[in-house]
């Protein structure tokens, strides 16, 4: 973190990380989802 930082307002990467971090785990609940049902019907 710099000084400079706005203190309200985070960086532009820890933002793009957040969005990053909430589509993957979208992607792993989707993912274990499919795998329960792939289990199931297995």
């Amino acid at each position: 973190m710099l000084w400079s930082d706005p203190e309200n307002e985070p960086p532009k990467e820890l933002r793009d990380m957040q969005d990053m971090l909430r589509r993957l785990g979208v992607l792993v609940a989707l993912a274990m989802l499919l795998a329960m049902i792939v289990i199931g019907i297995g």
